[in-house]
């Protein structure tokens, strides 16, 4: 599992024309769901965005807040595309969950992203739409959490700084 988190002045997801989803200052969240993604995934995804220190605290030290800690707004968005494989100049996409079981994962990741949280300030899109995400950023300041170690993960000795 993937995330790309951006931290936000405001976002907003439209479809169709319509906005379905906005938030003030916050984090605007890309989510790609791989094939294997499980539990321990989501959990870990979800721990990261509550508690990754990006914002400034009450005294204006930089970096020392978290999205949980300033009660901020999450407007989390679907991205299967973060799991792509470039071939040439082709894009694959066969890393990605299928779409069917993946909206079952991506419903269950925002349900427990709202009980972990507060359920009000967590906005998302619309599975499976085409959306266009409206996105004022904040510093800018954009992370790439991914669940599993590997190679392309940017967390060090996670286990020694959670």
């Amino acid at each position: 599992m993937k995330a790309l988190i951006q931290r936000v002045s405001k976002a907003s997801v439209s479809v169709d024309g319509e906005v379905i989803s906005s938030i003030g200052t916050g984090l605007c969240v890309l989510i790609g769901i791989k094939r294997d993604d499980g539990v321990a995934d989501m959990k870990y995804i979800i721990k990261k965005i509550l508690n990754a220190k990006i914002f400034e605290d009450d005294k204006g030290k930089k970096w020392n807040a978290s999205v949980k800690d300033k009660k901020y707004e999450i407007l989390c968005i679907s991205q299967f595309t973060l799991y792509y494989i470039l071939k040439g100049n082709k894009l694959s996409f066969h890393r990605a969950m299928p779409a069917q079981e993946s909206e079952t994962f991506y419903m269950n990741f925002i349900t427990e992203l709202r009980e972990q949280y507060i359920s009000e300030l967590v906005k998302d899109g619309k599975f499976g739409a085409k959306m266009e995400v409206s996105i004022q950023n904040s510093g800018p300041v954009t992370l790439e959490i991914v669940s599993q170690k590997t190679s392309d993960s940017n967390v060090e000795n996670e286990e020694a700084s959670d």
